[in-house]
């Protein structure tokens, strides 16, 4: 799957959360994206099976468009935790995070969140 709808997918999960339901405007406000840009990648989305959009263009995801949602996620929330943890501003650490969250491989990523896991109460001794 294309970066942009691991985007697409990731959004509509976490604006799913905070106000649903989804729409595509919702979408594209969220992304600052057009409309017309959006809709394209939804239309894809829906022909991989990862979207359902309603009559009234309410979008759900389905299994398939929810697991790739949390596991993107699931990323971000962690490199950029982690990138503060080390020192980097949060603005710079929400950036780079959304950067690698498509890029890096699970071998890497869970790495990662098992160091995390396994040092979580040392840097506050």
């Amino acid at each position: 799957m294309h970066k942009s709808g691991e985007m697409d997918l990731e959004t509509i999960l976490v604006v799913g959360k905070k106000k649903p339901p989804v729409r595509a405007v919702d979408v594209a406000e969220d992304l600052g994206y057009s409309k017309a840009s959006v809709s394209r990648g939804l239309s894809r989305l829906k022909t991989d099976g990862c979207i359902i959009v309603d009559a009234d263009g309410r979008i759900a995801l389905t299994e398939k468009g929810r697991h790739i949602a949390e596991k993107i996620y699931e990323r971000h929330i962690v490199l950029s935790k982690t990138l503060m943890a080390l020192g980097v501003d949060e603005e710079t650490a929400l950036s780079d995070a959304c950067k690698m969250e498509h890029d890096i491989s699970d071998a890497s990523f869970a790495a990662i969140k098992a160091h995390v896991e396994k040092n979580k109460g040392q840097s506050q001794k």
